[in-house]
C-alpha cells in the first residue's frame, strides 16, 4: 500500500541549530558594557594611592569653615576616583546588609534594561496576551519605579547610604592638607572614573531615541 502524499508546509521555519537571540543581546546593550566597562578601566587607573588617602600626618583640624570648604574642593578634585569607590563600597555594604532591598533594586534594574532601555523595538512586549506599546511600557516603569523608590525601603536605603558615603568624603575632604596633592590643571574634573556615566548615557541613547 503507497503511503499517503506529504503535503507541502509553507511558512519559514528557523534553520535547524540556530539559537534565538535573546531580546537583551542587542547592539546597544553591547555598546553599552564596553563603555562601561572602558570608563570603568580608565577610571580606576587614575585613582591616587590608598596609603597617600589615609597619611595620619596630612591630617589637620581647619581653622575656618572656608579652610574646610577650600580643602574639600581640593582633596574632591584629586582623590575624586577613591571619594566615588568609598561612596559605592558603602552603598555596597548597605545593600547587602538588606537583601531583600538588594533583590528589588536589582529586578527593577533587570526590568529597565529587558523591558524597554535595550528591548529590540521590532519585538512588541506581550503579557497575558496583552501587548503593550513602548509609551505604556514606559509608563508602567516609571509608576513601579516612583513605588519602589519611594513607598518601599529602598529609597530610604539608598539616600542613608549615600549621606553616610557623603559624610565620610566631606569628613576625610575637610581634615585632609591638601599642600602636597599636585593636580594638573588641565585635568578636566569630571574626567575619569565618574565619566562613565556620560558614557553610559551615549551608549543608551540610539535605543531610546528609536522609541521616542
Amino acid at each position: 500500500m503507497a503511503s499517503p502524499p506529504t503535503l507541502p508546509i509553507s511558512g519559514s521555519q528557523p534553520p535547524a541549530g540556530a539559537a534565538a537571540q535573546p531580546p537583551i543581546a542587542t547592539p546597544a546593550f553591547r555598546a553599552f558594557l564596553s563603555r562601561v566597562s572602558a570608563s570603568l578601566r580608565n577610571g580606576f587607573s587614575q585613582r591616587r594611592p590608598w596609603l597617600e588617602l589615609v597619611d595620619r600626618n596630612s591630617m589637620a583640624r581647619p581653622d575656618s569653615l572656608s579652610e574646610a570648604y577650600s580643602r574639600i574642593r581640593k582633596n574632591f578634585s584629586y582623590f575624586r576616583v577613591n571619594y566615588a569607590t568609598l561612596i559605592a563600597v558603602v552603598l555596597a555594604l548597605s545593600l547587602l546588609s538588606h537583601p531583600f532591598s538588594l533583590v528589588v533594586l536589582l529586578s527593577l534594574l533587570a526590568a529597565w534594561a529587558f523591558l524597554y532601555l535595550f528591548k529590540p523595538s521590532d519585538q512588541p512586549l506581550v503579557i497575558l496576551g496583552r501587548t503593550f506599546s513602548d509609551t505604556e511600557t514606559l509608563v508602567g516603569l516609571i509608576v513601579v519605579t516612583v513605588i519602589v523608590v519611594f513607598v518601599s525601603s529602598v529609597g530610604s536605603l539608598l539616600i542613608s547610604a549615600l549621606m553616610v558615603g557623603f559624610a565620610l568624603v566631606c569628613a576625610h575632604g575637610a581634615f585632609r592638607v591638601p599642600e602636597d596633592l599636585f593636580l594638573d590643571d588641565q585635568e578636566p574634573v569630571n574626567a575619569g572614573f565618574l565619566s562613565f556615566l556620560g558614557g553610559a548615557a551615549s551608549a543608551a541613547a540610539p535605543s531610546i531615541a528609536s522609541r521616542v
